[in-house]
């Protein structure tokens, strides 16, 4: 039979094996293809043809937000278990996904004002500054507010998860730690931390991987300032000087994070050098 008639043909099976109702896995229901495809539900009637766009690339974001939160993780760990290389490893794969989260802005960027108007009331009171995700990589990441354990998390568990990152160690923590252990002291005086990350950068020789890592937690910073100031040129293209439809000033309070730096003592290293 040909395709439409029920029958997978010979011609496909050549190309590759495919597996048979009831024969167990699959590639659908390995990745949870059906559940994960029902998840885009419009609010507009009738429906607007942007509003499935907006979804889509919405919940991409929070998908590689997931993985991102995974690998921080990682390479938190890998640094406190004194393993420089695999961390820097590691976060090759973090610049990886970012750089990803910033090439995604253009496919909003290809929706007009007037085209997402048709669907912007519908949104309200929801807002981007809710995801606890985004908050939870900050906070891994060093950008600690305890403000924001008052305004999110819609459940118990969204709470517990912002208050768990709130009270565990951060990258830079764990850095520190890792410094220290390679007999560069680094206390809460601010001098000693200075005199060791200048000796890490001097003395590239014995402390190569540590320079090189350093570099990478520097790269993780830049990227994700760089995704912030484009989706904040997204966020204006879109609806100017509006306020956003979670009660927030909109871009403008977008443009007060610019200067938001997780690792602002490796910034400041530059002036040293």
């Amino acid at each position: 039979m040909d395709r439409t008639g029920g029958e997978v043909s010979r011609s496909v099976r050549r190309m590759g094996r495919v597996s048979e109702e009831g024969e167990g896995l699959s590639y659908g229901t390995y990745l949870g293809g059906p559940e994960l495809l029902d998840l885009q539900r419009l609010l507009s009637d009738p429906p607007a043809h942007d509003e499935l766009l907006f979804i889509v690339v919405h919940q991409a974001y929070e998908l590689w937000f997931k993985e991102l939160l995974f690998e921080l993780e990682s390479v938190r760990q890998a640094m406190f278990d004194r393993d420089p290389e695999r961390a820097r490893h590691l976060l090759s794969r973090v610049h990886a996904i970012e750089r990803v989260l910033i090439e995604q802005i253009p496919v909003i960027d290809s929706m007009s004002p007037q085209d997402f108007l048709e669907f912007r009331s519908n949104l309200s009171p929801a807002s981007g500054f809710q995801s606890v995700q985004f908050r939870e990589i900050e906070f891994v990441s060093g950008l600690k507010d305890p403000s924001f354990l008052a305004h999110l998390g819609e459940t118990d568990d969204e709470r517990k998860r912002l208050q768990r990152r709130m009270d565990e160690p951060t990258l830079w923590d764990a850095f520190c730690d890792l410094l220290g252990a390679s007999g560069l002291p680094m206390p809460d005086d601010e001098d000693v931390r200075r005199r060791s990350m200048l000796e890490m950068a001097r003395d590239r020789v014995k402390y190569g991987e540590l320079w090189y890592l350093s570099e990478a937690l520097l790269t993780h910073d830049e990227l994700f300032s760089l995704w912030r100031y484009r989706h904040i040129l997204m966020v204006s293209r879109q609806i100017g000087s509006k306020t956003g439809t979670g009660g927030s000033s909109g871009a403008s309070y977008l443009g007060t994070t610019l200067e938001k730096r997780f690792f602002p003592e490796l910034w400041e290293l530059r002036s040293e050098l």
